[in-house]
């Protein structure tokens, strides 16, 4: 059984994006809501957040029973993998500790692109990574999900004719 906490806001947030700037919609696998601390089977929980270049906001956290027990295979044949695929729809980055190769597969088919970290870390820290990325040259992998990836200037294409 998984469950879902969402951050309604009655008035926009006065320290929101910039206009015309589309947040970073990233999950993170916890345990305890404060640390990037689990691998993406036996996370008890992932924290959702939208990221800008100035700032950030907790947006949901989805909470989950039926976890792994983080042996490097699966204990059972439960599929405890579909509903955290589902949980991370819209993201566009996942942070976890490790995450298998079927489970990897299954995110980035839906469009998500798994982030491997060694150790745990606040997820304060994680946050202002992710801003420091948006504020200076974002790597390959995320300037194509920001629509951003330049067109390599090799010739106009005048000059191959």
């Amino acid at each position: 059984m998984s469950r879902t906490l969402r951050v309604i806001e009655a008035d926009a947030p006065k320290d929101g994006p910039a206009p015309g700037e589309t947040p970073l919609r990233i999950a993170i696998a916890t345990n305890d809501m404060e640390y990037l601390g689990a691998h993406f089977g036996s996370a008890r929980k992932f924290a959702i957040y939208e990221v800008w270049k100035t700032g950030a906001r907790f947006v949901e956290a989805h909470a989950f029973d039926n976890v792994t027990k983080q042996k490097g295979k699966h204990d059972d044949q439960d599929d405890k993998i579909t509903p955290k695929v589902e949980a991370l729809t819209g993201c566009a980055l996942l942070f976890a500790l490790a995450i298998g190769g079927p489970s990897a597969a299954k995110i980035v088919k839906a469009g998500v692109h798994p982030i491997k970290r060694k150790d745990p870390e606040p997820i304060e820290a994680v946050l202002a990574q992710v801003q420091e990325m948006l504020n200076g040259t974002p790597p390959p992998f995320l300037r194509k999900i920001l629509g951003t990836q330049e067109k390599p200037n090799f010739m106009d294409e005048e000059e191959w004719v």
